[in-house]
């Protein structure tokens, strides 16, 4: 994993073969300044956000990546986590000002760029600098995440970015991200030693935390482990943690619950403190958390 910070990550730096979209069609129809109608998230105004097809791909996202990073999305209106990521990436367009540029593209109208980016699964977002694909994920990840991704984005296109307002936290998120995760840690508590409600701190400390939990694992192996073992506490937390790293934090969540309702005393307490952590790393303006948040009051009480 490139970046640990971005728990659901599926990074990809192969070549990407983009020849045969280089060439917009006679009758180009042109991009629209925000998704189509039902797309995930509603239309956004302005000029950070555009629906993109293959007859235009070329203009809006090939030559504009020239002079600003473009970020590329891939949705479906049937995908449901689609619906959970790409209104997050569409206020922090909006939010950039014209840093970078949204480009969303739907698979199910433009299959032949979903192949051209070898996208086999979505959520995808790849990112877009000088013409050619420098980096992506899969899958949905916590807002706070997707800010540092996006920063690299930017810093990789040649963007001025402001520096991280707080200096330790840069310091803990660069251990993060190297791996370290005894200097996070401590980097971390620190923070919260003397802001105890920082939440992006919370948030990387918890991540820690998943990150040690499924060091070593065989995921596979886990996932059917838990599947044969429903009642298996510790099965589970293990499945729901492998699923938040692939991007199925809901899924994660509603298996944590259900285990609730079937459990009591020690179990149930920790099931619940699981899930808080799992909370904890993707912040609580998550619509997914929020949803999940009340399911847990409903099966506790």
């Amino acid at each position: 994993m490139s970046d640990p910070r971005i728990t659901s990550s599926i990074f990809t730096r192969g070549a990407v073969d983009l020849s045969a979209l280089r060439s917009a069609a006679p009758n180009a129809a042109p991009a629209k300044s925000g998704p189509p109608a039902g797309a995930p998230g509603g239309a956004v105004g302005g000029v950070s956000v555009i629906d993109v097809t293959e007859a235009t791909f070329q203009s809006e996202v090939l030559e504009r990546s020239l002079t600003t990073p473009v970020i590329v999305d891939f949705w479906a209106e049937w995908c449901e986590p689609c619906k959970q990521l790409s209104p997050v990436l569409e206020r922090l367009a909006v939010e950039g000002a014209g840093a970078w540029l949204l480009a969303k593209v739907d698979v199910d109208a433009n299959p032949r760029i979903a192949q051209m980016f070898r996208v086999q699964g979505i959520p995808m977002v790849y990112a877009i600098v000088g013409g050619q694909p420098i980096d992506a994920f899969s899958g949905v990840v916590p807002e706070a995440q997707l800010r540092q991704w996006i920063q690299a984005v930017l810093k990789a296109g040649g963007v001025s970015v402001e520096a991280p307002e707080d200096p330790r936290l840069a310091e803990a998120d660069d251990a993060l991200m190297t791996g370290d995760l005894d200097a996070a840690e401590r980097a971390y508590r620190k923070i919260l030693a003397e802001s105890p409600a920082d939440a992006a701190a919370e948030a990387g400390l918890a991540q820690v935390g998943l990150a040690r939990r499924v060091a070593g694992t065989d995921p596979q192996a886990a996932l059917i482990a838990a599947q044969a073992n429903p009642d298996d506490v510790d099965a589970q937390l293990l499945a729901a943690d492998i699923e938040v790293l692939s991007g199925l934090a809901e899924q994660a969540y509603q298996r944590l619950v259900g285990l609730v309702r079937r459990t009591a005393g020690d179990d149930r307490e920790k099931l619940r403190q699981h899930l808080v952590g799992l909370f904890t790393i993707a912040g609580p303006e998550d619509p997914a958390v929020a949803s999940a948040r009340r399911a847990l009051a409903s099966a506790l009480f």
